[in-house]
């Protein structure tokens, strides 16, 4: 089993789970975050820091959606274990619904 980053992260990219995640399996897009699945150990411990709950348990149905993007963009983009500031438009965004095909950018974020 492992974690998914929904669409719900997506212009606003809190950073609050990458600080106490044990394994480093965050990875950072332009816009949001994913988590490796294969890296993932399962310990649950990042779910909870989320201010917007856009992590979930593989086991949960709206993760499926996001499996195969969380694996394939963490092939792509830097890790990232250090919390930043969340983007200018979380605030604006944390509310909007079914943000992947108008707002994710496939860009690679800056990481550590």
């Amino acid at each position: 089993m492992t974690y998914v980053v929904l669409d719900i992260c997506i212009m606003c990219k809190h950073t609050d789970c990458v600080e106490v995640c044990p394994v480093d399996c965050f990875y950072e897009g332009e816009n949001t975050l994913v988590i490796h699945p294969d890296e993932c150990i399962d310990c649950g411990v990042c779910e909870p820091e989320c201010p917007i709950e856009a992590i979930i348990p593989d086991s949960d149905p709206r993760a499926e959606e996001y499996l195969e993007m969380n694996r394939d963009y963490a092939e792509k983009w830097p890790v990232i274990t250090i919390k930043k500031d969340p983007l200018p438009t979380a605030a604006e965004f944390k509310d909007k619904k079914n943000k992947f095909k108008e707002f994710f950018s496939p860009k690679p974020g800056e990481g550590d």
